[in-house]
């Protein structure tokens, strides 16, 4: 058995990886640490429990990661602040945990001598601009904006400057917009889906012109394991199934799905310094790796989605009313 340890892995990504390397990669022995903040989610993980050692703990905390990753073959590190929302209102827990959290890993990586495979976010690179035919690639520049984006950047020049500088066994990841099961309600997706479920009118930032490219949660966490495989030390791979598309034809989209007039949304305040355009080329991914994504048909990947928020209300209902609260504050 080859030792794991999944940082965040109660989180959307994280817990999904979780349930997918079980079911999929018998061979790993799996222990997760997440410190269950309101993103960690020990529910995520219920069904599993028996089958993974959990720890209860913060990434910062030197001593405890120096024990676990002592004890580990390889650490996936998924573990993050990731709203942008929440970093424009304060941006503190972003520094400690995306910064100092993953430094602290790095240190106990290289005391031990592990392998280590860092998790980030195509935010990292700015922005496109709408008639931009070009994509993200390994090579784009940094440009983040965002209190989250830059820190999610500074983590991976963390990572890379531990590479050369003390020769440590990593590689990286940067993926394009997740979506599926699991994930937070205050997300675009589930956001909408749950509004619908509770009989609130679905939300649209501005004019919903912003694009994302949107891969299943399940495919991003198959192109990991591809990356953890066969992936070159040292080396960046980005994450993505060509799944561009607006929000305006996102939110449309699931009110079809779910039976709703298409036109039954409304525009709110958008958020400040929204960005315009995200799109990944993944051809070194695929190329080098042969990863191909599952699910190709957004639509069908949405309706999936959909169904599982469907079955699982008791999985988010508490929620949803703090979740709109905090929306409603700020007009949107």
């Amino acid at each position: 058995m080859t030792k794991m340890l999944i940082t965040g892995g109660a989180g959307f990504i994280g817990s999904n990886f979780v349930h997918y390397t079980l079911k999929n990669r018998p061979e790993y022995e799996i222990t997760v640490i997440d410190k269950l903040t309101y993103a960690g989610n020990p529910d995520n993980l219920q069904s599993v429990l028996e089958s993974i050692e959990f720890v209860t703990g913060d990434i910062c905390d030197q001593k405890l990661m120096d024990e676990l990753v002592s004890q580990t073959d390889i650490v996936v590190h998924f573990a993050a602040e990731s709203h942008n929302d929440n970093s424009l209102r304060d941006p503190w827990p972003f520094i400690q945990t995306n910064l100092v959290g993953t430094a602290t890993i790095l240190e106990a990586v290289r005391k031990h001598d592990k392998r280590l495979h860092h998790i980030s976010t195509d935010e990292v690179y700015g922005d496109l601009e709408l008639d931009d035919s070009n994509k993200f690639t390994e090579s784009t520049p940094y440009n983040a904006s965002s209190p989250y984006s830059s820190t999610k950047a500074g983590s991976d020049l963390l990572v890379k400057a531990w590479v050369r500088s003390f020769g440590i066994k990593a590689t990286l990841s940067n993926c394009s917009n997740n979506y599926g099961p699991y994930q937070h309600i205050e997300k675009f997706i589930p956001r909408q889906v749950t509004n619908i479920l509770s009989d609130i009118q679905p939300k649209l930032y501005g004019t919903g012109e912003q694009v994302r490219d949107w891969i299943h949660v399940d495919d991003h966490n198959s192109a990991v394991h591809a990356i953890i495989d066969n992936g070159r030390l040292g080396e960046l791979y980005l994450i993505g199934a060509n799944g561009e598309q607006n929000n305006k034809y996102i939110v449309e989209m699931i009110l079809e799905l779910m039976g709703k007039d298409s036109s039954d949304y409304e525009h709110v305040n958008d958020r400040p310094g929204h960005d315009m355009r995200y799109a990944i080329d993944a051809s070194k991914l695929r190329t080098e790796l042969g990863w191909e994504p599952k699910y190709t048909n957004l639509r069908e990947g949405l309706q999936a989605t959909i169904q599982w928020y469907t079955d699982n209300t008791d999985w988010w209902q508490a929620e949803k009313a703090k979740v709109e609260a905090s929306y409603a504050e700020k007009g949107q």
